[in-house]
């Protein structure tokens, strides 16, 4: 009898609060796993606790966790920063990319590379790796010498945010509402991205956290979670998704 693999990351009674002198519970009491390969869709509506698990899950110092643990490849980094989870192999695309003046996209990704692997290629071999995932992801090649996201439409930003994570070859991929502001043709090209990732690191554990289930029709999770008031009220398959489509959050309320 084989073992059971270990999570790629565990969300453990986790529970979390602003980090100011409110202390404002957001999350009361998670529960999630994610095993090598598997796709987790988060789902809920505005105000849930969606985009505050996601900075939690990356260290922010806006949030600070209260109660819980949280778990990557069977270690509890519950208290590392950042920077090491990060350098771990967890990787956030964000909902709103921030524009880095001054940086072109190759030296961004020379210097995050180098921070998490260790590795100083040559611009002649990152720029070669960068092109190739440029053209899965259809992205114009002279966006690697382009200051980060300066001037980039909401699609080529969270191209951007794609082409990253092929490169920096995380174990975890955190999709913070990647589909927001992005219109079915970009929102395609951006999963395709997304699954062209999976196909070279089959692995890599994705949670997709999203409003809408168009996402989802192109990612095609394993698992789907609602949020509702900072707990999951309900985990499913796919169908979950089209359920929630058809009948909306109320039912949940």
């Amino acid at each position: 009898m084989s073992e059971a693999p270990t999570p790629v990351f565990q969300i453990q009674d986790l529970h979390v609060a602003t980090a100011d002198e409110h202390r404002i519970p957001i999350l009361k009491g998670v529960d999630l796993t994610v095993l090598p390969g598997e796709v987790h869709a988060l789902m809920g509506p505005n105000g849930s606790g969606k985009s505050t698990l996601a900075s939690a899950l990356m260290g922010s110092p806006e949030y600070e966790v209260t109660g819980g643990r949280i778990l990557f490849q069977g270690e509890d980094i519950t208290d590392w920063s950042a920077d090491v989870r990060g350098k771990a192999g967890i990787f956030l695309a964000f909902q709103y990319p921030q524009e880095i003046a001054g940086v072109s996209v190759l030296n961004f990704l020379r210097q995050a590379l180098s921070a998490r692997k260790g590795i100083d290629l040559s611009m002649l071999e990152l720029r070669l790796a960068i092109m190739e995932w440029m053209g899965k992801l259809d992205m114009d090649p002279s966006f690697a010498d382009r200051y980060l996201n300066e001037g980039f439409s909401g699609g080529e930003k969270k191209r951007n945010e794609i082409l990253q994570m092929a490169i920096l070859e995380p174990e975890l991929a955190v999709l913070d509402e990647t589909d927001s502001g992005l219109d079915i043709d970009a929102l395609r090209v951006v999963a395709r991205g997304v699954q062209e990732v999976r196909k070279a690191r089959p692995q890599l554990g994705v949670l997709a956290i999203t409003h809408y289930q168009r996402l989802l029709t192109e990612l095609a999770p394993d698992v789907v979670h609602i949020l509702m008031d900072g707990r999951i009220v309900e985990t499913g398959g796919p169908e979950l998704a089209g359920r929630l489509e058809a009948e909306g959050y109320d039912a949940w309320r």
